[in-house]
């Protein structure tokens, strides 16, 4: 996708001086968007594990491709059984809600596991690039489907922009590229469909805000950053036609889990008659559970990411400030479960199903156990 009017991807391999033991992963450092564009250098797996929980890499494909290369850059490091064991498990721990870590790091390691050590190199970091392949290609399928729901919007109402509401971000920089939710915003916005994008801000970290809108800004895509209470109120005013978010687990029935806040943006639309929508790839999907309030894990995050909110100063700087009167408490809660109940339609990359069990066995009956 574009930035400054340059195509990049989210993640890259840049192999130093061609040698096969100097492979280094090139990263969006995105903690630092939007005021600054920085990339970060990965050299080995404990940079990987540091750069997913400190969400310098974030979002659920994404997540799922760096820890890939995470297991590729260990066999630089010490090609053994048990070296690769202790990778696996640190990098599995870095964020434990998104599915699609460990479903990537289980695929890189099951390949290795048949393989002797002399190469076990070449084959982890081929199979890491067919993962971030394989992900751009879903993406760009979530998109072309996605698209057609909102061409059919679009031709419900001629005359007027289709107002779109998302929650966090789900764009490409939480995937290789296209992403998710926006990757049928992209794909109708360049085939000519009159939209806007309402974008909730996404407290605490502020995803929406930071990471959406300079998705958006930089495609040149109109939105409207909103406070993440104001959906309800847009919804109620017939202001929104839709709403797309993405998702980070989905269980084998249906339910969501996504940023926290998606499942109060939910009651609102299933309240006002507004299709929501979530979009993913079938590597999110956990066919191991039925019950997403019971069995997800939900990470809970330094409490700083609530009582201290980082911007741009006057000088030009960007610095952080507290928001919260020293000494109150605060907890973290990173998502939330949304009941499949209140999910108008799961978009995949082999199209539009409902959001149940019978739904997803439709879509993927090769890979559901």
């Amino acid at each position: 996708m574009r930035i400054n009017g340059r195509d990049y991807r989210t993640i890259w391999l840049d192999e130093v001086g061609g040698q096969e033991t100097g492979r280094r992963v090139e990263i969006i450092d995105q903690t630092r968007l939007p005021h600054r564009f920085e990339t970060l250098t990965l050299a080995d797996s404990d940079g990987v594990a540091r750069a997913v929980s400190d969400m310098n890499v974030r979002g659920a494909p994404l997540i799922g491709v760096a820890g890939a290369y995470g297991l590729a850059l260990a066999t630089q490091e010490d090609a053994s059984d048990a070296a690769l064991e202790a990778a696996y498990g640190k990098l599995l721990a870095a964020r434990p809600t998104a599915v699609n870590l460990r479903w990537a790091l289980d695929r890189v390691k099951a390949l290795l596991a048949a393989a002797p050590a002399s190469e076990r190199i070449a084959l982890a970091f081929a199979e890491a690039g067919r993962i971030a392949e394989e992900d751009v290609a879903c993406c760009a399928a979530i998109g072309v489907h996605g698209e057609a729901l909102i061409r059919a919007a679009a031709e419900a109402n001629p005359g007027r922009p289709i107002n779109i509401l998302t929650h966090c971000n789900a764009g490409w920089l939480a995937t290789v590229d296209w992403g998710t939710a926006l990757a049928p915003v992209y794909k109708a916005a360049r085939a000519g469909i009159d939209l806007h994008v309402w974008v909730d801000e996404t407290r605490p970290r502020n995803q929406g805000a930071s990471l959406t809108a300079f998705e958006l800004l930089s495609e040149g895509i109109r939105h409207t950053v909103i406070a993440d209470n104001a959906g309800g109120h847009l919804m109620q005013r017939g202001m929104v036609d839709l709403c797309i978010v993405g998702t980070d687990r989905t269980t084998r029935t249906g339910d969501v889990c996504n940023k926290i806040g998606t499942y109060l943006k939910a009651l609102a639309a299933h309240d006002n008659g507004v299709p929501f929508y979530v979009a993913l790839p079938a590597s999110t999907i956990d066919w191991r559970i039925d019950d997403g309030v019971a069995h997800i894990p939900i990470e809970e995050r330094s409490a700083r990411e609530v009582t201290h909110v980082s911007g741009r100063a006057p000088d030009g700087g960007v610095t952080e400030v507290q928001v919260t009167p020293e000494g109150s408490p605060a907890r973290n809660w990173a998502f939330d479960v949304t009941p499949a109940r209140y999910v108008t339609g799961l978009i995949t990359e082999r199209g539009v199903c409902a959001a149940t069990e019978a739904g997803l066995r439709g879509l993927f009956p090769d890979l559901a156990r």
